[in-house]
């Protein structure tokens, strides 16, 4: 299938997340991408923070508390305390966008913008249907419920709340600068 076939079939599928939707904050960056002819997008999240209980299998993971914006103290200690998880972390975790590309020429001028911001973990993950992975940095996570018990006080669960949204802050800068830079490359 060529690539402008491969386009037009992906972006009619129907959203297959979990959430069932794109978030917002990240909507405006995929609906640039997706309006250039070298690209389009194949998934994204554009960050969130989380109160879950991993799994080995992902898609049996629980998540007690999801967020893509900021949070307060008293949903994460109310979803903490009411959550039937017997082990619980809390996570803050940066964008991600998957976007295949028509060249590797255009993979690798995408791979140039999203570097020049510090995205140092983006890269080219696939060579077969060209797609760069561009992913934001800003990420925590630590155990905060083991055994049905909650291992941290008020106090500490307050400072996780605080620096998640300041990563998140931060995260939705860099989404903005990369938006923008890209419109410049287009």
């Amino acid at each position: 299938m060529d690539f402008e076939s491969g386009k037009r079939q992906f972006l009619l599928k129907k959203d297959k997340s979990r959430k069932g939707s794109i978030d917002e904050p990240v909507k405006s960056l995929l609906d640039l991408l997706n309006s250039h002819k070298d690209y389009y997008t194949t998934s994204s999240c554009s960050g969130r923070i989380l109160l879950l209980a991993p799994s080995k299998v992902k898609k049996d993971t629980a998540y007690a508390l999801v967020s893509h914006g900021a949070v307060d103290f008293s949903s994460v200690k109310k979803a903490l305390e009411e959550s039937s998880e017997t082990e619980l972390w809390f996570r803050q975790e940066g964008f991600i966008v998957h976007t295949r590309c028509r060249t590797l020429e255009a993979a690798e001028n995408l791979l140039m913008v999203g570097q020049s911001l510090g995205l140092k973990r983006s890269g080219i993950i696939s060579t077969a249907n060209t797609t760069v992975e561009l992913v934001s940095t800003e990420h925590f996570d630590t155990i905060v419920k083991k055994a049905g018990k909650i291992l941290c006080s008020d106090e500490f669960l307050m400072v996780l709340a605080e620096e998640a949204n300041i990563r998140m802050a931060g995260n939705t800068n860099k989404l903005r600068k990369l938006e923008s830079k890209i419109k410049n490359m287009i």
